[in-house]
């Protein structure tokens, strides 16, 4: 598989190892939970929005970059929407964009929130560190790696629950709790299947992982079982909540298929995984029309 050209400008550097194609997922859960607790469009729907959508993600993915190097320089898939590979004279720079592009709006998010805003917010920039850089690197810790890696996702949600609760809105009651479960089964199953196509030289570089650990087949499987819990709680939720189940179909249309591989075939994984980026926007699409109906 063929790179895509490197960028030239430390700009097109840190705009690719932000991974725009991936922003939405982020910010959409944010804006998503503030809304629903808040009730209203406001500056700090905006800023945490923005936050989520840019700065987040450029420390989530530029700290990947910049720790995974070694490694990415011998992966086909990086170099393109799978994944920047960043010169080694871009690792303190992007390292320095990350931290200075977050700590305007953490600041913001925590003078306008309150002790809910302040732990959720913690943890969910805990864990963009955590997953990536020494001594954590929880994405060498097998089960951990899943976990981690769906906090990065769910915790935008957790903040904007919060965030509005802390302002005046609507404490997150058993509804928002439920989204949040399914919301968590579903980033730990998009995790441990995308890690089945690193399965083998992942275990070559003696690099753990949810997949190296239970091999390919059995995390395929388990990826499966998060996905059918996830549309399961989801159905315990009020109307129109349950139509949102069905956006778990699509993953595991794409998914079932590779019940039986084995190690030697997982590579051939990534084909499906290639699939997850519109899927993920239909997915959006149809929870969205599901928000707009609650409402």
């Amino acid at each position: 598989m063929a790179r895509a050209r490197a960028p030239h400008s430390l700009l097109g550097h840190l705009l690719a190892s932000s991974r725009p194609v991936s922003w939405i997922n982020t910010a959409y859960p944010f804006a998503a939970a503030y809304l629903f607790g808040a009730g209203q469009v406001d500056w700090m729907l905006v800023i945490g929005a923005v936050f989520f959508l840019i700065p987040y993600n450029l420390a989530m993915y530029g700290i990947n970059d910049v720790f995974d190097y070694a490694s990415d320089l011998n992966n086909p898939r990086k170099g393109g929407i799978e994944g920047a590979v960043l010169p080694q004279r871009l690792h303190r720079p992007t390292l320095l964009a990350a931290v200075l592009s977050v700590a305007p709006f953490a600041v913001l998010l925590c003078l306008w929130g309150g002790p809910a805003t302040w732990i959720t917010l913690l943890i969910s920039l805990f864990a963009v560190v955590a997953y990536s850089a020494p001594p954590m690197r929880f994405k060498e810790r097998a089960f951990l790696d899943s976990i981690t890696s769906s906090t990065h996702f769910v915790s935008p949600a957790a903040v904007g629950f919060a965030l509005a609760a802390d302002t005046g809105g609507s404490v997150p009651g058993t509804a928002a709790t439920l989204i949040l479960v399914a919301f968590f089964l579903w980033g730990m199953a998009a995790h441990a299947f995308g890690a089945v196509q690193d399965v083998v030289p992942d275990r070559d570089a003696g690099i753990g992982s949810v997949a190296t650990v239970m091999g390919a087949r059995l995390t395929v499987r388990f990826a499966v079982l998060l996905w059918v819990a996830s549309g399961a709680v989801a159905l315990t939720l009020p109307w129109p909540g349950p139509l949102a189940a069905l956006a778990a179909v699509p993953y595991l249309v794409l998914s079932v298929p590779w019940w039986n591989v084995t190690d030697e075939t997982a590579a051939g994984v990534n084909a499906a995984w290639r699939r997850f980026i519109l899927v993920n926007y239909l997915a959006g699409f149809l929870i969205t029309m599901v928000l707009i109906a609650s409402w």
